[in-house]
């Protein structure tokens, strides 16, 4: 295998900059479209990277061209040595962001501040208490809304992230759009994706015309302002006039954003995902454990990446459960 050509470049011409790091399978919510119903099998603690293994490998993806890491879970917060992995990450010449849940997330306000973690994403699917503890199946909405106004107050770049599920919270899309009314925050709604053993189906999803459907009849067409995507980015971004916030669509199941992806997933067992619904893995881990270079296996995996959805390239492929069964749990992938 040539070494010397850029290993994060794919065969269509794709280079990756953004690694999303999970390091944790474990949740403190126990959202129905991220986690089965039944919980999900744990990897043994002796499986996951420790705080070395995670910057090891991070930092060979910097020094062949990785600008972003995202942290993620499971709720990455809940882990134990968080600190030092944001210590020991902040140290290399990235911009280092996280996804919470948000639940916990006032205790590492300081911690996050003194290791540049500017970016936050919030998950948020309702802002009714009660339709909070039914897809969450905990009772932590409260705690979860007065964190993301703490969050805007200690000046984080707060976005928060909404599952849009027909028949649940659909209903929900302009009280959402409202809540950027005062609020410097990023509202991003989110197409149902097809996981493993979170029971998908095409009728469940709210699509991105669906959502703007909702969007004009509920404003005028002056009052709608789209807004300038940034390069490689995943939602299509508005904003209402005179609102302080704004709010996108992410339509990964009607209108994918394949063609500029330039994302690579690293699971908390040290799989290296090309793709969020690729059902393929590479491991790292025990390369790295063995003391052998992780760079070829790196790049075998970016140049097999496929063109569209890990080769899911219609809704009809998408709807076909024996391909994205095989994949894992969203909670085990990282968010």
């Amino acid at each position: 295998m040539n070494t010397d050509k850029n290993i994060l470049q794919d065969s269509h011409g794709r280079d990756h900059a953004y690694l999303r790091i999970s390091l944790i399978e474990r949740c403190n919510l126990r959202c129905t479209y991220c986690m089965p119903e039944n919980g999900v099998k744990l990897s043994p603690k002796s499986h996951l990277m420790t705080y070395e293994e995670i910057y090891e490998i991070a930092k060979t993806f910097v020094d062949h061209g990785v600008t972003k890491i995202r942290l993620t879970g499971g709720e990455p917060l809940i882990r134990k040595d968080i600190p030092v992995i944001l210590e020991k990450l902040a140290t290399l010449p990235v911009e280092l962001s996280i996804t919470s849940n948000a639940v916990i997330i006032d205790r590492f306000i300081d911690i996050l501040k003194t290791n540049g973690v500017n970016k936050i994403n919030v998950s948020l699917d309702s802002l009714d208490k009660e339709k909070f503890k039914h897809i969450t199946r905990r009772n932590e909405f409260q705690k979860v809304y007065n964190n993301i106004l703490l969050l805007v107050k200690e000046g984080f770049k707060v976005k928060v992230n909404v599952v849009l599920m027909k028949d649940f919270n659909e209903d929900e899309i302009i009280d959402f759009i409202h809540f950027t009314k005062d609020l410097p925050i990023v509202v991003r709604f989110i197409e149902f994706m097809p996981f493993d053993g979170n029971k998908w189906n095409i009728s469940k999803m709210v699509s991105y015309a669906e959502v703007m459907q909702f969007v004009n009849t509920s404003f005028s067409e002056t009052q709608i302002e789209r807004l300038q995507d940034a390069p490689n980015d995943t939602s299509k971004n508005y904003k209402i006039k005179d609102y302080k916030g704004s709010f996108a669509i992410i339509s990964s199941v009607t209108n994918p954003f394949c063609d500029s992806c330039n994302r690579l997933r690293l699971t908390a067992n040290g799989q290296l995902k090309n793709c969020l619904f690729s059902a393929t893995e590479s491991d790292l881990l025990t390369t790295l454990r063995e003391g052998k270079s992780i760079e070829p296996i790196i790049q075998k995996a970016v140049q097999a990446k496929l063109k569209i959805r890990g080769g899911m390239n219609t809704i009809e492929k998408l709807q076909e459960p024996k391909l994205h069964s095989k994949n894992r749990s969203m909670i085990t992938i990282g968010g």
